[in-house]
């Protein structure tokens, strides 16, 4: 249940990321859908090797450069994609800032709603 409901907010919330910044597009709620299992995906399968890989730079940039591999992630998710659009790798950077904002916000709520 926790995971279609976080499932369904990280497609909102891509939507809000296409809603307030023009750099990403999102065509329709399927593609926000299929756009939000592809980046979780990517992030469940792809981060730590590349955390683990660019492990020197990520400790020289004080963890600076994790910003770096959460927008190349997000970028890569819009190549793979139709329907999922994003302009550039700062638009990704920004776009992927938006989003992860947005899904610490979506976790926090359903963290403490099915605690109860």
């Amino acid at each position: 249940m926790k995971l279609i409901l976080t499932w369904l907010l990280a497609a909102c919330a891509l939507l809000v990321v296409a809603y307030l910044y023009p750099g990403v597009q999102v065509q329709s709620f399927t593609s926000a859908l299929i756009a939000a299992a592809v980046i979780g995906l990517f992030n469940a399968v792809l981060r730590p090797i590349l955390v683990i890989l660019t492990l020197p730079v990520t400790i020289i940039t004080l963890g600076l450069f994790l910003f770096v591999i959460n927008a190349l992630l997000f970028w890569a998710a819009a190549s793979v994609l139709n329907g999922f659009r994003v302009d550039g790798f700062f638009a990704a950077l920004l776009g992927s800032l938006i989003y992860s904002v947005l899904m610490l916000v979506v976790n926090t709520a359903l963290r403490s709603v099915l605690a109860r």
